[in-house]
């Protein structure tokens, strides 16, 4: 034995030594742990530590800081206005002066308007010249986003996903659209952050091109057979109540699976068949990342006992309202009502969704009357409503045991600074701006309002002001004349 050895055996012996010390003060702690948590001491410990049984923690304001920093005291600020009032009477006379712009030739001569608190079921005001009805044009979409927050949930989302069906030597992989309005091509580039206007994180088919084909890769497949499913949707893609030239101008086929709202790549024009076209889009990215498809690309319906392969998903129903009712999208509106159809009655037809939005409205103690909507946009020229189902539906977004339909208030736009009304309410009185949310409806010869306002004295209204004998020559004079009126709700003190 050579003194190499002997040295080695030297320096082993102080390690074996660390070593067998380190655990004889494991094996005492965790003996100690086990008493101590047999005793109960450890237990009211943790419990102590968690604040289960313990004092409540104390107010970060009023612990003292470390004597060597200089803290100013904390001042506290001022209230800059009193609570809005929901259900504050409201005086008939000053709603009615506050709405004089409603008196405008330019405004033609069939002008309706209904003015109550928030929170009630009275109207402090309500104006009818000849029927009682009239085209509510874009305000349809308040109606058509409360059904989907209250039958959906605001939280609900919409999967666009790939699943896989054995079979022959080529397996068959199927696009199944899941009605996301706001799929799009490619990963969007970040929103604006100096935008009011909002603007929601959308899924991308590329992203779930390279999902699947990952996917497949692990599971060793290299080619497959390629088809699309968009039978979630059903019925006519186009309302036979729109006028033929909304096409491609105002709005696309409205299906269950597209891109960028069923326009082309370059955004210039809108496609005859969007599913084909999302489709095509998804087998040229499947290619790219690396899987070779075989065959046609075909229209079918995915089987039951499909494997999933990968999915992405759209932003929260409360997003999709918060952005098609800010900027008035058309399309969104319509894939919310065909999912309102799905929700409710299991069909994505344009019928179901109007028979579903009849059907909430009513059982929520919103009785439409001969009030008639064919469409989820206002597109349709053939679609009447009464004001007070306006002022009513904002209402059953605003009580307290509707919480979930909150987001559609949030997304009204704010006079004079985002969405459709960034650039209104201009001409008539400044302290309007600002205190004025609402949406908007324009159709040639139609302009309307309905939202929410609170005047100066923390009154806060419902209202909705429609007209819709506008003559052309006079279109932007009586938008004025409209922007002038809601303005001036929020400029009054209309309270008793």
């Amino acid at each position: 034995m050579g003194k190499g050895d002997s040295s080695r055996r030297r320096e082993e012996r102080p390690r074996r030594a660390r070593k067998v010390v380190a655990g004889a003060v494991a094996v005492a702690l965790l003996a100690g742990g086990g008493v101590a948590w047999q005793t109960g001491v450890a237990e009211d410990w943790w419990h102590d530590l968690r604040s289960d049984t313990g004092e409540p923690p104390a107010d970060p304001a009023a612990v003292a800081p470390p004597p060597q920093v200089d803290v100013p005291e904390v001042v506290r600020p001022g209230v800059l206005a009193r609570p809005a009032a929901a259900s504050a009477l409201l005086d008939r006379a000053a709603v009615r002066a506050a709405l004089a712009r409603l008196d405008s030739k330019d405004l033609g001569r069939h002008v309706l308007a209904a003015v109550g608190p928030l929170s009630g079921t009275d109207l402090t005001y309500e104006s009818v010249e000849g029927s009682a009805l009239a085209m509510p044009a874009s305000t349809t979409k308040l109606v058509t986003s409360a059904v989907a927050l209250f039958l959906l949930g605001p939280e609900h989302t919409f999967a666009t996903s790939t699943v896989l069906e054995p079979g022959g030597t080529t397996p068959r992989l199927v696009l199944v659209g899941g009605g996301d309005p706001f799929l799009t091509r490619t990963p969007a580039s970040t929103a604006d952050p100096a935008s009011p206007t909002y603007e929601p994180k959308r899924a991308d088919i590329r992203t779930l091109a390279r999902s699947t084909a990952r996917t497949l890769r692990a599971d060793g497949v290299r080619a497959v057979r390629f088809g699309y499913d968009d039978t979630l949707f059903s019925g006519p893609a186009f309302n036979p109540r729109w006028k033929a030239d909304y096409f491609p101008s105002e709005v696309s086929p409205v299906s269950a699976l597209w891109l960028d709202e069923g326009r082309t790549a370059d955004g210039s024009t809108r496609v005859e068949q969007p599913a084909l076209t999302a489709a095509e889009e998804f087998r040229k990215q499947l290619v790219r990342a690396g899987v070779r498809v075989t065959g046609p690309t075909s229209a079918t319906s995915a089987a039951p006992a499909a494997a999933p392969v990968a999915h992405v998903t759209s932003p929260t129903v409360a997003q999709i309202v918060q952005r098609l009712v800010e900027v008035s999208d058309n399309n969104a509106a319509e894939v919310l009502l065909r999912q309102i159809g799905v929700a409710d009655q299991g069909e994505g037809s344009f019928l179901a969704g109007q028979r579903s939005v009849r059907r909430v409205l009513g059982a929520n103690g919103i009785d439409l009357g001969r009030s008639v909507l064919h469409d989820g946009s206002g597109l349709s020229r053939s679609n009447r409503l009464a004001p007070q189902v306006l002022v009513d539906v904002l209402r059953w977004a605003a009580s307290a045991d509707q919480p979930g339909l909150r987001p559609l208030l949030a997304a009204l736009p704010v006079a004079g600074y985002t969405g459709s009304l960034a650039d209104r309410m201009d001409h008539g009185p400044a302290a309007g701006r600002g205190r004025v949310r609402a949406k908007t409806g324009t159709l040639t010869g139609v302009t309307s309002l309905a939202g929410i306002a609170v005047d100066r004295d923390g009154n806060l209204m419902a209202f909705a002001l429609m007209a819709d004998q506008v003559k052309d020559a006079k279109s932007m004079l009586a938008r004025v004349a409209m922007d002038d009126a809601a303005a001036g709700l929020g400029a009054c003190s209309c309270g008793r």
